[in-house]
């Protein structure tokens, strides 16, 4: 990837943001159609499901991703990863299904998510819900929006500045008993759960929640290209459990540190009670791992 500084002034992404929006759209057709019927399982680890659903949305994404933008790098989940997209600027950072358990429970819970970095910056993101048919959108330069049932409607973050007074969104499918301890720390009592991380994020976006954790190396980039990009249009903030920026378009694609998204309010206080109960409990930064 070449080192060169984001003009982040004059970056217009509208183009970019329009083609995600409309191909998101068409994933989720070819999603719901396995959704309502039924999608073979297979699991790439013991905890790793993936289904039809996945392989045929996927499938879509890349080759209109080829046919509009064939000389930008690809980062997918469900694909081999080449490497070649180091060599470019520009990298469309796919997860054609997350919440991949979610969806195989039938509960709603999952999305499809696209999102482009450039020079290891997440700059747009589209996270889609296929059901009930929700757009969450966002770029640099551009205010973030939903689009439900034909309405555009702006997002932005809470204004909520005390963690005690903040809704944490929470994961439906683990929770790290780390989240406790933080909760206890930061006294939080209000929650929401939620599947899928660009949901979490959505659910902030929306002021529906204040901020989310992660504190675990789980991660990789396709989960958190597309809600930085959106969070961060929406006025919030998303770095790793140690305050430091996320970066994409690398050779791991692992997000070791885990992640916080917050509104952004009281984000030093969260990363400074997180980072130290993540080294209370073992965690190792330097190597990233408990």
């Amino acid at each position: 990837m070449t080192e060169q500084k984001l003009d982040v002034e004059t970056l217009d992404l509208s183009a970019e943001l329009e083609f995600a929006i409309k191909t998101a759209r068409e994933a989720a057709t070819i999603v719901n159609t396995f959704y309502v019927g039924s999608s073979e399982v297979r699991y790439k680890s013991e905890n790793e499901p993936v289904t039809e659903a996945d392989r045929s949305a996927n499938q879509h994404i890349l080759a209109r991703i080829e046919a509009h933008f064939p000389n930008d790098g690809v980062l997918s989940e469900e694909s081999k990863d080449d490497f070649l997209r180091l060599q470019k600027d520009r990298v469309w950072i796919v997860d054609p299904l997350d919440g991949t358990k979610e969806f195989i429970a039938r509960n709603g819970e999952f999305s499809i998510m696209i999102g482009l970095a450039i020079h290891g910056k997440a700059v747009m993101g589209v996270v889609m819900q296929p059901d009930p048919g929700l757009i969450y959108a966002g770029a640099i330069n551009q205010p973030a929006y939903l689009l439900e049932a034909g309405e555009r409607i702006e997002l932005h973050v809470s204004d909520t500045d005390q963690p005690s007074k903040m809704v944490l969104v929470t994961s439906r499918s683990h929770r790290p008993q780390i989240v406790d301890k933080m909760c206890k720390t930061l006294r939080v009592s209000r929650e929401r759960i939620s599947g899928s991380v660009g949901l979490k994020v959505g659910i902030i976006a929306r002021n529906l929640a204040d901020f989310y954790v992660h504190p675990s190396p789980g991660c990789k980039e396709w989960d958190l290209c597309a809600p930085a990009a959106l969070i961060e249009a929406a006025g919030g903030v998303i770095t790793d459990c140690w305050g430091q920026p996320l970066r994409f378009n690398q050779r791991d694609v692992r997000a070791h540190n885990g992640l916080i998204a917050s509104n952004g309010q009281a984000h030093a206080e969260i990363v400074e009670a997180v980072a130290r109960i993540c080294e209370e409990s073992g965690y190792n930064q330097d190597d990233g791992f408990w």
